[in-house]
């Protein structure tokens, strides 16, 4: 996939120096890149490396001189790690999914396949399922009965669509990702050893007794520009949906549980995972293995640090951290004073040692 460097300045709106009909076919680190790479070398530091390499041409910072680092033509980018991602997509080819449908898709006589879709091989279309304009799907997906995909849509191997699921326009789903499976919601018959110690918060007595299930009735509304991670899983909702708002981004293993209300544009690390009931603001960004409890409400805004476990409501623009979650700074301080603990109980024998020899003199 060979592009100029006139023609991808153009694309990222950004300034182009030297020979702009050179062509480039791939990205590379600067002391890896070959003569047909555009080299990655957006700080100086990062830039040391072009006198390992071959490039001819490369993506730089903003206040860096292009031809000190003899180079025939370079990029200036004002943000990099944000050209970054335009770069990518230039060069992205995607994956090889023939077009049209594939003879050994199954597709039900009901579903509505959208003109320019591209359909793999053991793909299985449930009755009533719609399928948007040009989305791709490749082999082994399943998308359920009166299931809704949006246009311009990937669906990657083995990803699962449930039934009734509906899914905006630009949807991204890696392998093995799961949309609309049922949620874990389980009752007894009296009330259960959970249920007591959520109420007492201490000890319960046991009763002998098993689970019974409470099937989903709802599904899952997800909305425009969202990507999911691979083995990512978003249940349905047991009578309502579970929601998932637009520009949403998905690491791999994320859970979403039964019912969950996620805004926009929020981005969850890889492990987290959002217990049932619980309503997320907009812009909500989490570290990864983050835990929240079920039946929470955290506003927008809300940054959570890798592994922080959320017991309790957050209010729009807090930033948490820890086992429990409490405010990042207040954390920060818990652990220094962790730290000097062992300090502190060196400090406290000393003067009992000094005050008990005190007491003996006496």
């Amino acid at each position: 996939m060979a592009l100029t460097i006139g023609r991808i300045a153009e694309a990222l709106g950004a300034s182009a120096f030297g020979d702009l009909d050179l062509e480039i076919d791939g990205l590379s680190e600067p002391a890896l890149a070959g003569p047909r790479q555009l080299a990655l070398a957006m700080s100086p530091a990062y830039a040391e490396g072009l006198a390992n390499g071959q490039a001819k041409a490369a993506v730089l910072g903003p206040d860096m001189d292009w031809q000190a680092y003899a180079l025939e033509a370079a990029i200036v980018v004002p943000r990099p790690r944000y050209a970054l991602a335009g770069l990518t997509a230039a060069l992205d080819p995607g994956p090889e999914i023939a077009p049209g449908i594939h003879p050994m898709a199954v597709i039900h006589e009901s579903a509505t396949i959208g003109i320019g879709a591209a359909i793999g091989p053991f793909v299985v279309i449930g009755r009533g399922a719609v399928i948007g304009a040009r989305a791709r799907i490749v082999s082994h997906v399943t998308v359920a009965e009166l299931a809704h995909i949006g246009d311009d849509a990937l669906l990657m191997q083995g990803v699962r669509v449930g039934s009734r699921v509906q899914i905006g326009d630009r949807f991204i789903a890696h392998p093995g990702a799961v949309i609309g499976g049922d949620g874990m919601s389980f009752v007894t018959p009296e009330k259960s050893t959970v249920e007591q110690v959520r109420e007492s918060m201490g000890q319960a007595e046991a009763v002998d007794q098993s689970w019974t299930r409470i099937h989903s009735l709802g599904s899952v509304r997800v909305g425009n520009d969202v990507e999911i991670g691979c083995n990512a899983c978003i249940d349905k909702g047991t009578i309502r949906d579970t929601q998932i708002g637009d520009g949403c981004k998905f690491d791999n293993l994320v859970h979403v549980a039964h019912n969950v209300q996620v805004g926009r544009d929020c981005l969850f690390a890889a492990q987290t995972g959002v217990a049932g009931s619980t309503v997320i603001g907009d812009r909500a960004v989490f570290g990864g293995q983050v835990g929240v409890a079920d039946n929470l409400t955290l506003g927008s805004d809300v940054i959570a640090g890798g592994a922080s476990k959320i017991l309790s409501n957050v209010p729009s623009g807090r930033a948490v951290l820890g086992y429990p979650a409490v405010k990042m700074e207040t954390h920060v301080e818990s652990y220094k004073a962790l730290r000097r603990l062992p300090r502190l109980a060196k400090t406290v024998a000393e003067l009992q040692k000094a005050v008990s020899k005190l007491a003996g003199n006496d």
